[in-house]
């Protein structure tokens, strides 16, 4: 794992400057803090900062293929580097390392820009092509590693994180209103928007082509739900899943250092340790978080079930409410992007505890349940569309009910009332909002009418809109797992993943986005994935003889972080000086009152905590960055 730099001048004749690319990779040192190299070359040049896991001593970067016509930079993993080296030597390709990235330039020699389909793994590279004068930057099909880009009219400039890009005193940081409003509207960034005007993601799944000033961006791969001609048996499916996850963990096994598991006491991370402790024969070390208070939701009894079913070297950590307010800055400064998301900050704890460890790689659980629908809201909005067809006309008494069972009961059932008469593609924009809920109900009072009027100025489509068109023809889960996959996946969960692994030098693999496997679960029917009130169902199958049965069974927790509590509690004075203060930026875009009165509603209540927390985020990322 690793960071990417670099730049291309459209004017041919300009070189780029060599003290330009120290100051980007010294911004990109946490990602790589075991060597770094440039290449300069005409108008383009490319840097690299290391972290070694595969061909420790002789996998240095910028690479180039035996002529020097061809060089990358690469950040990730090429988990069929070996299959693809073996078919390029056959073909008379010369290797002078044992390096994955290596197999990328011979590749590319050999297919050109095809060579990208060939690719198995997680990956963010660039390669310039000599003899084209070309530069191709390419990321990976879901989206695990970050590839940020800038074009400022006389160049293209590229890094693995937005803050080496702003290292470029030709580059200009102004700030996107409707970055900030949607931003509000998902608690988090979906799409390739930052919240700076002009600097971009390139997508998941796509590569851009860069020659004669000329830029153009291509779709390579896409996530299709399209269901095998064949009758699908359920029991023999899930011995195919089965396979499925043995050869793929296999593979994210592969490396020259430590490789260790996160374990969040699910059911997704303790899967994966189930089928990576068959590929060694060494104890593999096991690493989880707790929070300081008895009141508070804990994972870690759990992790050490499943530790102890698995006989890992278990290690866990306990953050308390300070450590969590004490690392707020730092949080923000390595993701970069505003995400509404707090156990981002268990996860650079946890991280770190296993860098001290010793251990380099770690796997994760992550993306389970966006490819077999594990998320509680899956199964409720398929019973809600279910309800709608059912009663047809009669639906009215639907949102009746809601209204009632929502003063009445524990649970917020109003918000269901909002969505009968709402088709399924208008309200369920991701995973984190509904046009009902959240900011979204709260724009109206919050934004200030001079925010209003640059909004409306140049309205923009929300960028989950632009998705639309894609999932007409799907059914209610695959449009909601397709949608998930797409925005909240890579722009929320995948962005935290690289982001607080990177920030203490540690690589993180995620077994179960492995692009066969999710390419595999796209194609079973639905009720293989959720079936009545059960989530995830052949997962749960495929794991059953091996995992815990109090691991099955539990709700889906995640890592709990309770920051709610702490909003409200300890760190209720941290907020109310940084969003209200007299030199807040929040004021720029949003009113003082109704801000406060957010603040304020849910230090009684807590009913406004992704609020608060969004509301806190925006404001550090502004003293941050701005």
């Amino acid at each position: 794992m690793c960071g990417i730099c670099g730049k291309l001048n459209f004017d041919s004749e300009e070189p780029v400057s060599k003290g330009l690319l120290n100051k980007m990779m010294e911004l990109l040192y946490h990602r790589g803090p075991d060597g770094g190299g440039q290449y300069r070359s005409g108008p383009v040049g490319l840097a690299h900062r290391r972290l070694s896991i595969i061909d420790l001593s002789t996998g240095d970067q910028p690479m180039a293929n035996e002529d020097g016509t061809v060089w990358v930079v690469y950040n990730g993993e090429i988990y069929n580097f070996k299959e693809l080296r073996a078919d390029l030597e056959s073909k008379g390709h010369i290797f002078r390392s044992e390096s994955d990235t290596e197999v990328i330039v011979h590749l590319y020699e050999e297919c050109g820009v095809d060579s990208i389909e060939k690719l198995e793994g997680m990956f963010a590279f660039a390669l310039w092509d000599e003899r084209k004068h070309t530069l191709l930057l390419v990321r990976d099909r879901v989206g695990i590693k970050p590839l940020y880009y800038t074009n400022t009219g006389k160049a293209l400039v590229f890094a693995s994180e937005i803050k080496a890009i702003l290292a470029d005193d030709s580059v200009v940081g102004s700030i996107s209103p409707h970055a900030i409003d949607h931003f509000l509207t998902y608690n988090y960034l979906p799409g390739n928007e930052t919240l700076f005007q002009e600097i971009w993601k390139l997508d998941p799944g796509h590569y851009m082509l860069v020659r004669n000033g000329k830029i153009s961006i291509h779709q390579y791969w896409d996530l299709e739900f399209e269901r095998s001609p064949r009758s699908m048996k359920f029991d023999e499916t899930v011995e195919s899943l089965r396979e499925l996850l043995r050869k793929t963990v296999k593979a994210h096994m592969i490396s020259d250092v430590p490789v260790g598991v996160l374990l969040s006491g699910g059911v997704d991370s303790t899967g994966v340790l189930r089928y990576a402790v068959e590929e060694t024969d060494e104890p593999i070390r096991t690493f989880t978080v707790g929070f300081r208070g008895e009141r508070f939701q804990d994972e870690r009894p759990y992790a050490r079930l499943a530790a102890n079913r698995y006989g890992t070297i278990h290690q866990d950590i306990t953050i308390s409410a300070e450590e969590f307010r004490d690392f707020l800055s730092n949080y923000v400064w390595y993701m970069e992007e505003p995400v509404c998301e707090p156990p981002a900050i268990a996860l650079y704890y946890v991280s770190r505890l296993a860098r001290e460890a010793g251990v380099k790689v770690l796997l994760s659980g992550e993306g389970g349940d966006e490819a077999f629908g594990g998320y509680q809201n899956y199964r409720n909005i398929l019973f809600l569309e279910q309800l709608k067809a059912g009663l047809g006309p009669a639906k009215g008494l639907l949102k009746l009910v809601f209204r009632i069972l929502g003063k009445i009961g524990k649970h917020n059932l109003t918000r269901y009332a909002e969505l009968v008469d709402l088709p399924i593609e208008h309200y369920y924009l991701s995973r984190t909002a509904t046009p009902r809920t959240g900011f979204n109900k709260l724009k109206k009072d919050l934004y200030t009418n001079e925010f209003v009027e640059v909004l409306n100025h140049q309205p923009v489509k929300l960028p989950t809109a632009v998705l639309a068109d894609r999932i007409k023809n799907m059914s209610h889960l695959d449009k909601m797992l397709y949608l998930d996959t797409k925005t909240w996946l890579p722009d929320d969960l995948l962005i935290k993943a690289d982001k607080m692994t990177m920030a203490t030098s540690i690589e993180l693999r995620v077994p179960l986005l492995d692009f066969h496997l999710l390419e595999f679960a796209a194609s079973l029917p639905q009720n293989f994935k959720v079936y009545g009130w059960s989530l995830k169902r052949i997962l749960k199958r495929a794991l059953s003889e091996s995992v815990p049965r109090e691991i099955l069974n539990r709700k889906k927790t995640g890592f709990p972080v309770p920051y709610e509590y702490w909003l409200k509690k300890e760190l209720r004075n941290f907020v109310m000086d940084t969003c209200l203060g007299s030199n807040s930026r929040l004021f720029n875009y949003f009113s003082k009152r109704e801000v406060r009165r957010i603040i304020t509603e849910n230090i009684k209540r807590a009913n406004f905590s992704k609020e608060v927390f969004s509301l806190l985020v925006l404001e550090i990322w502004h003293r941050v960055f701005i």
